[in-house]
């Protein structure tokens, strides 16, 4: 990942991405260079547009958010509070059919 911040680095200050600019970074941070890392670096990002990919990866779409917490716990409270309307309603129902059986 530090190659990677290196080259970043050097492309934020306008710099040309070389290798003597990167072993310079990661030098300076104290990072033992491997060379062959840094020259296959080189390579790969010649002829790559660094603010276009940057661009890009900014847009990246965003997955749907997950539900609030807060709106979970409503939930679980109008369930619950169905459950205790048709309680009341069973109650009820029940109630009336007690008094209609006294004028069978």
């Amino acid at each position: 990942m530090e190659y990677i911040y290196a080259a970043l680095i050097l492309h934020s200050v306008g710099k040309e991405i070389t290798e003597d600019g990167i072993k310079s970074i990661l030098s300076a941070a104290g990072v033992e260079v491997d060379e062959a890392r840094v020259k296959a670096l080189v390579t790969a990002l010649e002829g790559i547009d660094i603010d276009e990919v940057l661009e890009k990866a900014t847009i990246a779409p965003v997955a749907a958010p997950a539900p609030a917490p807060e709106a979970e716990e409503e939930k679980k409270e109008k369930k619950e509070e169905k459950k205790e309307e048709e309680k009341k309603e069973d109650a009820t129902v029940a109630a009336a059919a007690g008094l209609g059986a006294l004028f069978m």
